[in-house]
């Protein structure tokens, strides 16, 4: 699991990656009874948009991610908000076993994956999460809406047309959201030997056009950002080929493919 999403990439990251609502708070919980005494792994947490609300459920939360500037930005997130029970971890999903060596077998309610898992090797990682988690615990592959470029909207249309044309080549990186990314969750799941659960949270919410070019940014290795004034003409672009909206409403679907550990 190498992302390349330091340096300013972690900046976006953290200033235009959307968050979760409280319903995906509350399905999480529900899958895993998770409760007051319960410690969550949270694998490719980025900068803690996951992580922290989760927090606030749980005694604690591990965030591990293999950028340190993310890891720097949750921390510093943590603090901010008076969030005490978190614990950032510099590593990916290969250092999943020793993990389980550190904190102890059976001992996690939940290990969580939010817009991570395309960087990882599925099989191995939920075969080896499987000592770390304690009975009626698991694995819950978080989904956080469709790569906004890739959406049924107009405006992510005019959105993906003004990508194309910065970089001079088609877009059509799905970051493995799709209904194949899914399947391929859900079979491995099952293969490692979890019972599987699917639901989703659906919401509409506002997106400016700040959010929309940060969020494209925010999904781009540091070496492929492109120069600070390409990255102006491009919101520039947007707002042109948008006749000068600057809000448009996205309507969000989460999904959470949940692999169930028995007794």
């Amino acid at each position: 699991m190498a992302t390349g999403f330091g340096g300013e990439v972690a900046t976006y990251y953290a200033r235009h990656r959307r968050g979760y609502p409280p319903e995906v708070l509350d399905a999480l919980a529900a899958a895993f009874r998770l409760g007051g005494d319960d410690t969550v792994v949270d694998l490719g947490c980025g900068t803690g948009q996951l992580s922290l609300p989760l927090a606030d459920r749980v005694a604690a939360v591990i965030g591990v991610d293999p950028e340190p500037d993310m890891l720097a930005i949750a921390r510093r997130t943590a603090l901010d908000q008076g969030i005490g029970n978190a614990t950032w971890v510099l590593g990916s999903d290969g250092d999943v076993p020793a993990l389980s060596r550190l904190v102890g077998e059976r001992t996690v309610g939940a290990l969580t994956v939010a817009v991570a898992i395309h960087f990882m090797d599925r099989d191995a990682l939920f075969g080896a999460a499987r000592p770390l988690l304690r009975p009626g615990g698991g694995i819950a592959v978080v989904t956080n809406g469709e790569p906004l470029w890739t959406q049924d909207a107009d405006w992510s249309r005019a959105l993906r047309g003004c990508l194309e044309r910065m970089l001079g080549h088609p877009v059509t990186a799905r970051c493995q959201t799709d209904e194949d990314g899914r399947r391929r969750n859900r079979e491995a799941l099952v293969r490692a030997g979890y019972r599987y659960e699917e639901t989703s949270v659906r919401y509409d919410a506002p997106l400016t056009v700040d959010d929309m070019v940060g969020g494209v940014f925010s999904a781009m290795s540091a070496e492929r950002l492109p120069t600070l004034q390409q990255r102006a003409a491009l919101a520039a672009d947007v707002r042109d080929a948008l006749g000068g909206v600057d809000v448009v409403t996205e309507q969000v679907i989460v999904r959470l493919q949940c692999g169930i550990a028995g007794s």
